[in-house]
Order: structure tokens, then C-alpha cells, then sequence
């Protein structure tokens, strides 16, 4: 429709010169020279109006389709605002979720345990680590990692008192801040106490296990405001753990299971050289001993070439006798013929 409209107007513009042009032709034919010269000006008026109108139409084309052009990108825009807005609304729900998730204790302790779960899968090998491991003591550690011995295996807890910590941020004014943040305190120590005594166990674990804590900003609020818990937790040798914390241990973890596996791989390899060594050495000594049979046996070859030499000389001076007994039977043959 907004086309059609130009098209239109171009029409009317046609028709009344068209118009126009008949009317002077007609006056013309009948005579009338003074309307003729006035028709003439309004008729250079009218071209002047419609050059105006003609301008003011093209101006007005070219702002039209600047504003379709303006409406196209504005309808874009707003495409990319409904997009925008239909991804806040998704990271509205997940935000949701996790705060869901961070307020039911049961929940929260299978978030930490699945962050857990997912950076331990990602650095170390499949056979180095097991999750929700039962120890002698009956306990269930949430992660174990296998280090050999002198380290032992490392205990990982991903639980974490975060209804104090939830308060203490919450906290209108700087007397609950202090109180709050001192009851934040006490469960974080509380709770490292409960590792060492649950996850330290002579000769079955290492003498150190770790505390997960499955926010950066917590860990950085504990160790810049609990400076007191932090230093009881290196007392009880239980390492507090954000998750970039966390995947260091975890590589520094990956580098000692590297070591100790290519020293395992050293130790069978001097074992088979130790191996290889007495089987080179028992060859040796039956080589020896082929070596004395050989000897004997080129002593017994050349007793047996000389015993051999001796028979064939006997057997020569046997052979010797006959022949010489034969021929003094004929000579005694041959005097009696000649007789």
C-alpha cells in the first residue's frame, strides 16, 4: 500500500497536465487570448507546485524507506532484546536453583559433592581416587584420593556450614555482622575438627585431609576475616580448599601419582634387569661347565685317536706275521716240487 501511494500520486500529477494542456488547446481554438496568457501563468504555477509537491515526494519516499529501514533494525533490536531477555530469564531460574540448592542442607552437601566429583574426574587418572569410601572407623568419606605411601591416601570432605556464613552476609548492621561472623567461626572450627578426628586415621590415611569449599568467595572471607580458624586448621593439618585451590592440589596431586608411577615402573624394571643379571650369570656358569665337558671330551677324542693308532699297528704286524708264515710254506711247497 505504502508503494502503491507514489504511483498514485504520479497518476493525478499526469492527469492534470494532461487536463491543462486541453484547456489551452481548446481556448486556443476558440480565440480567447487574454485567458490563454492567464491560464498560461497558473499553468507555470502549477508546474512550480507540482515540481514542490514532486520533490516533497521523493523527500518523503526516501524518509519513508529510511523509516522501514529504521523499523527493520529497531524489529532486529527487539529480536535480540527478546533473546537476551529469554536467556536472562533461564539464568534467573538456575540462579534460582542454586539458591534453592544453597538453602536445603542435603542439597548443598550434593552440589559440593558433585563439584567435587567433576574436578577430581577432570585431573586425575580413574584408578587413583574413590568417592563415598568407607573407612575402618565407619565413616564415609566423601572423596579418597590413592597416594602410596610415605603420603597415604587423602581424604576430601565437601560438606560446609553455610547457614552461619548466610547470616553473617546477610547482616543488617555491623553488631550482627561481628556476632554472626563469629558463629560462622565456630562452625567452620567445628566442622575441621570433625575431619581430623573422621578422616585422620593412622596408618590407613594421610596425616592431612582437605575441607572443600565450593565458593571462591567464601574461602577468600574465611581466610581474610578467620585468621584464628585458619591457623587451628593448620594445627589440625586439614587444608581449606576453594575450587581453584582445589585444581593446584589436584595437579600438584597428578604430578606426585606421575612420579610414584613411573618409580613403580623403575623398580619392576630393575627388578627384570636383577632377573636378566642371574640368568647371565647362570649362563656363564653352564657355558663353563660346556666348556669343561669339551675339554674332556677333546682329552677323550685324542685317548681315543691314540688307542685307534695303537690297533691299527697291531693289526698292521698281525697282518705282517701271516703274510711272512705264508711265504715260508711256499717255499717249503716249492723245494718238494723240485725234488
Amino acid at each position: 500500500m505504502e508503494n502503491f501511494l507514489p504511483i498514485l500520486v504520479l497518476l493525478l500529477i499526469v492527469c492534470i497536465i494532461f487536463l491543462v494542456f486541453y484547456i489551452i488547446r481548446h481556448l486556443k481554438s476558440s480565440g480567447h487570448n487574454n485567458h490563454i496568457s492567464n491560464l498560461d501563468s497558473k499553468v507555470d504555477l502549477l508546474y512550480n507546485t507540482l515540481n514542490i509537491i514532486q520533490e516533497k515526494l521523493g523527500t518523503n519516499i526516501n524518509n519513508n524507506n529510511k523509516t522501514e529501514e529504521h523499523l527493520k533494525n529497531m524489529g532486529e533490536r527487539l529480536a535480540v532484546i527478546d533473546k537476551a531477555q529469554s536467556t536472562f530469564d533461564q539464568l534467573t531460574d538456575r540462579v534460582n536453583d542454586l539458591k534453592n540448592i544453597l538453602s536445603n542442607k542435603q542439597l548443598r552437601g550434593a552440589f559440593g559433592e558433585v563439584q567435587l566429583e567433576n574436578l577430581v574426574k577432570d585431573f586425575l587418572p580413574h584408578n587413583s581416587y574413590s568417592f563415598q569410601k568407607t573407612l575402618s572407623s565407619g565413616n564415609r568419606v566423601d572423596c579418597i584420593i590413592k597416594l602410596n605411601p610415605p603420603h597415604g591416601p587423602i581424604c576430601i570432605d565437601a560438606k560446609f556450614p553455610l547457614e552461619s556464613y548466610r547470616q553473617y552476609i546477610s547482616a543488617s548492621n555491623l553488631d550482627e555482622k561481628k556476632r554472626f561472623l563469629k558463629d560462622f567461626g565456630s562452625s567452620v572450627l567445628k566442622h575441621i575438627n570433625d575431619i581430623a578426628e573422621k578422616y585422620i586415621i593412622p596408618g590407613e590415611t594421610s596425616e592431612i585431609a582437605v575441607m572443600f569449599l565450593p565458593s571462591e568467595s567464601i574461602y577468600a572471607e574465611v581466610n581474610i576475616k578467620l585468621e584464628e580458624v585458619i591457623k587451628k586448621a593448620r594445627e589440625k593439618k586439614i587444608i581449606l580448599c576453594g575450587p581453584d585451590i582445589l585444581m593446584f592440589l589436584l595437579n600438584s596431586i597428578t604430578g606426585l601419582l606421575r612420579n610414584a608411577s613411573m618409580n613403580e615402573a623403575a623398580g619392576k624394571i630393575q627388578i627384570q634387569v636383577n632377573l636378566l643379571l642371574k640368568d647371565l650369570e647362570r649362563l656363564n656358569e653352564r657355558v663353563g661347565k660346556l666348556k669343561t665337558h669339551f675339554k674332556l671330551a677333546q682329552n677323550d677324542i685324542v685317548e681315543i685317536d691314540i688307542s685307534g693308532e695303537k690297533v691299527y699297528k697291531r693289526g698292521f704286524k698281525i697282518n705282517s706275521i701271516d703274510t711272512d708264515d705264508n711265504a715260508i710254506e711256499n717255499e717249503k711247497f716249492k723245494h718238494i716240487i723240485n725234488k
